[in-house]
């Protein structure tokens, strides 16, 4: 099942943001239904069940992951009117892998 990867870190100006403006809502849409959001801070160990997806130094990153396997990816956030309409194209994309 896919799930979007959010790669953070502590006193990231532009994590902060996108957790005020998408992620109060981000679970309650379509959009996070389909994908629940994980979050992995920066600072932390890369997670074991991540290993085959590559590690990002931008914050905040957003990976589209399915079965373990990177299908799409968003560097930094570039504001709610633009992150949704990004969003739904990594999605568009799972459906194209899974099929």
């Amino acid at each position: 099942s896919a799930e979007l990867i959010m790669i953070e870190e502590p006193g990231c100006p532009w994590c902060l943001a996108w957790n005020e403006q998408i992620g109060i809502a981000y679970p309650k849409t379509e959009e996070g239904k389909r994908a629940p959001l994980r979050r992995v801070d920066l600072t932390e160990p890369w997670p074991e069940d991540l290993k085959d997806i590559r590690p990002e130094r931008v914050t905040p990153t957003f990976i589209l992951v399915d079965a373990g396997k990177e299908v799409a990816r968003l560097r930094g956030y570039p504001g709610e009117n633009f992150f949704w309409p990004l969003l739904d194209e990594m999605l568009e994309k799972l459906d194209t892998a899974q099929n």
